[in-house]
């Protein structure tokens, strides 16, 4: 009993391994209305040493308080210990104060506190605090509650924009009452943007704020970054939501409990929110030919993993484009490969998170490539175009060029370079050897006096394998050729892997995923011209697939059908949810579009 004892009372003189002092107190006050400031230490404090506080008054304090807490958990005992230092503070004026660090001395140690800063509002209106304490004091139902007393108001970050120019619109509450629970009835569909939800972690923090000579508790109850697609006056339409506020019941009292105990109850109110109208500017002329929409701040970086090797050994060469803006649009640099290098579908990761400033972050390809013969081989730039609002003119980001050394197996140079085009090459592989043993008996040789040729079924017996093996010959001759042409048979299997993939998105669609949906949609369209055209997917874009249907043969109508469908893959994620009947239809527009181009197509 007394080792027990013992062993309690040692967890709890036994310090933690890092001593804190930590400070706390509310980031915004009101004039006139007393606030308390504590600090908190993990360990047993022998000496505290509280800060010179100025510009407060010090209505109480500091008082102390400690706690102490110990568990076993599978024989092994913890503790922890909490000692507090707290004061009540009334500011003496308006204004954004700091209050210094404090320090206490545990297990014969100094420490010091983090500071402080407040910011101290003015006290409200007289005659609009009144006003708001007679509407709230006698709330009992939603007819009673004030619309000057809980209210909300849309904020855009920039009232004028360019088009595909980030803009954050933020909703944001305004409340004198206890709000227990909020959220959104009725929202705008945001016509003529796209649209970036900001993501939400746990419930909105409620903070004072002084509008209009008045506080209140505020907090951003929705926020979403808006891409202006047209240019013009474009109007958000008004959204309406819905809080539960917690208000006192006014009764008659009935016995001399009621007189003691406070009845409240929870009444609904709905909040409309009016339009908002926002002015988008036209992009600038000049665009470059390679213009995609792109627009913000960014900066590319590329590189190579080795700049010399060998041939046949593997190279990669990263590119990143770090910045801000509508980084979604943002397509992998069109670099020119020699045909002397066998070159790999790109590896693409994309590093977002969403800002006030647009989507922020940074966008990872790495692609690969095999030099297949040995000389000095040159890899051009690229070129990105994108329009920087801040500057108001178009930039232009730009891959290195690099020339790459590649060595012979035995690492000697060779100053030639051959071009040719590589496709599933593999290494002689030898499969076997087989041994005929020779024959070391008595060999007897009879003579035969019956001639092969003799007779008409001798000759048939000859003649007709004769046949059959020119035929096979002739016909696997020309099986073996075709399966030679690779776009040949990309070209003849385009259609069935286009449509396999069709039938993936059709599941995608029946469940509902959308994203997943548009993206197997737009991937069963490149895959489909890729093969059907010929195009590696590196090169492939809209421009080069219009030029050679038009030379194919492929009408006006059908081309602006399949950039239409292009066109919603590729802004799917940003416009406002779709429901099973469009993305229905798509899929449709889809199958009959890839057909349609088939029939026109034949080889």
């Amino acid at each position: 009993m007394n080792i027990l004892v013992l062993l309690f009372i040692t967890s709890f003189l036994k310090a933690n391994d890092e001593v804190k002092l930590t400070a706390s107190a509310p980031g915004t006050v009101i004039m006139g209305r007393p606030f308390q400031i504590t600090y908190t230490a993990n360990a047993k404090v022998s000496d505290f040493k509280a800060p010179a506080i100025t510009n407060f008054d010090i209505l109480a304090g500091p008082f102390k308080s400690e706690s102490y807490s110990s568990q076993i958990i599978n024989g092994n005992m913890t503790s922890s210990v909490s000692i507090s230092f707290t004061y009540t503070l009334q500011a003496q004026k308006t204004g954004t104060f700091t209050i210094p660090s404090a320090g206490i001395t545990a297990n014969g140690d100094k420490y010091t506190s983090n500071g402080l800063s407040i910011k101290v509002l003015p006290a409200d209106d007289n005659s609009e605090a009144s006003s708001s304490s007679t509407s709230s004091g006698s709330s009992s139902s939603a007819a009673n509650i004030s619309p000057k007393n809980i209210f909300i108001r849309p904020i855009l970050s920039r009232s004028s924009v360019y088009e595909q120019e980030a803009v954050t619109l933020s909703y944001k509450l305004y409340t004198t009452y206890d709000v227990v629970q909020f959220g959104n009835k009725v929202m705008p569909d945001f016509k003529g943007f796209m649209k970036q939800e900001f993501e939400r972690t746990g419930n909105a923090q409620l903070a004072y704020e002084n509008y209009n000579g008045r506080n209140y508790l505020t907090a951003t109850v929705y926020e979403v970054i808006l891409y202006p697609q047209t240019s013009g006056e474009i109007v958000i339409d008004k959204a309406t939501f819905e809080a539960i506020i917690r208000v006192q019941s006014r009764q008659s009292v009935k016995s001399i409990f009621d007189e003691f105990f406070e009845s409240y109850s929870n009444v609904a109110r709905s909040i409309d929110v009016p339009s908002l109208k926002i002015n988008v500017k036209e992009l600038p002329s000049g665009k470059p030919a390679s213009f995609s929409g792109v627009v913000g701040q960014f900066a590319i970086n590329s590189s190579l993993s080795a700049e010399q090797v060998k041939v046949n050994e593997a190279v990669t060469m990263k590119i990143s484009i770090t910045g801000s803006g509508n980084m979604k649009l943002l397509k992998n640099p069109d670099i020119q490969f020699p045909d002397a290098l066998e070159v790999y579908d790109p590896k693409v990761s994309n590093n977002f998170k969403t800002s006030s400033a647009g989507l922020s972050g940074n966008k990872s390809i790495e692609i690969m490539f095999i030099p297949r013969h040995a000389g000095t081989i040159e890899i051009p730039a690229s070129e990105i175009n994108y329009f920087d609002p801040k500057d108001r003119m178009y930039k232009t980001l730009r891959t290195q060029a690099f020339n790459l050394q590649v060595l012979k197996s035995d690492g000697s140079v060779d100053s030639q370079v051959y071009v040719s085009n590589f496709t599933n090459k593999e290494d002689v592989k030898q499969i076997g050897n087989d041994i005929r043993y020779i024959f070391s008996g008595n060999i007897k040789f009879i003579q035969s006096e019956t001639y092969i040729f003799s007779s008409f079924y001798s000759w048939l017996l000859f003649i007709v394998p004769l046949l059959i093996t020119l035929t096979l010959y002739l016909l696997f001759r020309k099986h073996v050729k075709d399966n030679a042409d690779v776009d040949l048979v990309k070209n003849r299997k385009a259609n069935r892997i286009a449509r396999k993939r069709l039938k993936y998105a059709q599941k995608l669609l029946k469940v509902g995923n959308k994203d997943k949906f548009y993206e197997e949609v737009m991937k069963a369209i490149w895959s489909y011209l890729s093969d059907k055209l010929s195009i590696p997917v590196s090169a492939i874009n809209k421009e080069k697939v219009a030029v050679v249907l038009e030379e194919k043969g492929v009408g006006k109508v059908l081309l602006n059908q399949l950039t239409n469908i292009l066109n919603t893959c590729e802004f799917a994620r940003f416009a406002p949810g779709s429901g099973q009947q469009e993305m229905g239809n798509l899929y449709e527009e889809t199958i009959q579009v890839i057909s349609d181009i088939e029939g026109v197509i034949k080889k």
